[in-house]
């Protein structure tokens, strides 16, 4: 990954006043990426959508890592889900037109 494309944790824990161990609690989880570069901690930018909103549910809703867990595999499930059932249509449109 490039380091321009790269956020440091500490600015943007800094920013959303928020611990920094939140956010190694979400890496420790699997539920985001970080990458360390010398005494550095960053967070891709393209990941930051999703950082964001694992905040959100933490201080907005007072939801704690394992809910936080619980509801990031609940939402993957149900984009996988939405996957298929588009999938399925489409080829239950093809044969249908034949």
């Amino acid at each position: 990954m490039e380091t321009e494309t790269m956020i440091p944790v500490s600015d943007f824990c800094l920013y959303h006043n928020l611990d920094l161990s939140f956010v190694s609690s979400l890496h420790e989880s699997g539920l985001i990426e970080i990458t360390s570069t010398d005494e550095s901690i960053f967070v891709s930018a393209s990941q930051l959508r999703q950082l964001e909103q694992l905040m959100r549910l933490n201080q907005e809703l007072d939801i704690n890592l394992e809910g936080i867990e619980t509801i990031t595999y609940l939402l993957q499930r149900i984009k996988d889900m939405q996957l298929q059932i588009t999938q399925l249509t489409n080829r239950l449109s093809f044969y249908e037109s034949r």
